[in-house]
Parts: structure tokens; C-alpha cells; sequence
């Protein structure tokens, strides 16, 4: 339901979430790894979000990405719209066009209602709700 570019933005956020702060910035050259993420592709997901006010950045030599108080506020459900669109959250399972309560596809019976669980979820979370009473990396990031 979520594209790669989606999970890993929010793989990026949390270790932001867990690891950064407006007095410690992080550059993805020293996440990448952690979040088991290419740097590049890593890179323009957070200045992606970053453009649209999702996290926060600083350029120059003491600049990086983190997360302020307000950041942690936003859902999971706005970090997807910001790399998938809605159009995608909102897609068919199979890809049709087309399929909508009037004009079903096979699976639209079956995955419907889950679906709408699944966003739900998204458009509920915060980033803090998901980081709150965590400390350890691993938890989101085993090795």
C-alpha cells in the first residue's frame, strides 16, 4: 500500500525523530546506513519534505536535517502525501483506474474496509506517537 519512496521517508524521519533536534542536526550521509537506505535516494526524499515544511533543515556548515517539536506533530499519512501523493494512498490495490464502490475490481471487497483501516492509521499517527518511550535505534532498525 505505501511505495518504497514512502517507507523509506518515514525510515529517515523516525531516525530523525529518535536522533536530531534544533541544536543537533544530522547530514544522511551518517543515516543512510542505519536506515538501510541509498544516500541519494535518502537525500531527496528529506529535502522533498523538507520543502513542504514536514521537517525541518539548516544549510551550511552546521546544517542537516532534524526534527523540531512541531515536526513530530505531523501524521504518518502527511509524509506520504508529500512522496506519493494522495492519488496513490487512494489508488486501487490492482492499479485500475477506474475502480470505485460503483465499478469494484476483484479485491475490492476484500481489501476495502482494511484499506480504509490502514489509512485511518495514517492520517492518526504522529511521528511522536511512533517514537514515544523509544530510545533505542534498533528498535526501528535492527541490523
Amino acid at each position: 500500500m505505501l511505495s518504497n519512496s514512502s517507507k523509506y521517508a518515514i525510515k529517515g524521519v523516525l531516525y530523525l525523530a529518535l536522533n536530531s533536534n534544533a541544536d543537533h542536526k544530522i547530514l544522511v550521509r551518517d543515516i543512510y546506513e542505519t536506515v538501510h537506505v541509498p544516500e541519494a535516494y535518502l537525500a531527496k526524499l528529506l529535502q522533498e519534505l523538507s520543502r513542504h515544511d514536514i521537517i525541518s533543515s539548516t544549510r551550511g556548515p552546521k546544517g542537516g536535517f532534524y526534527l523540531s517539536e512541531n515536526d513530530r506533530q505531523h501524521t504518518l499519512m502527511e509524509i506520504v502525501k508529500v512522496i506519493d501523493g494522495e492519488k496513490r494512498v487512494n489508488s486501487c490495490v490492482m492499479g485500475i483506474r477506474n475502480c470505485n464502490m460503483d465499478n469494484p475490481c476483484v479485491l475490492h471487497k476484500l481489501v476495502g474496509a482494511n484499506k480504509s483501516k490502514f489509512i485511518k492509521v495514517l492520517e492518526n499517527t504522529t511521528i511522536l506517537d511512533l517514537i514515544e518511550g523509544k530510545e533505542d535505534v534498533e528498535e526501528f532498525f535492527p541490523l
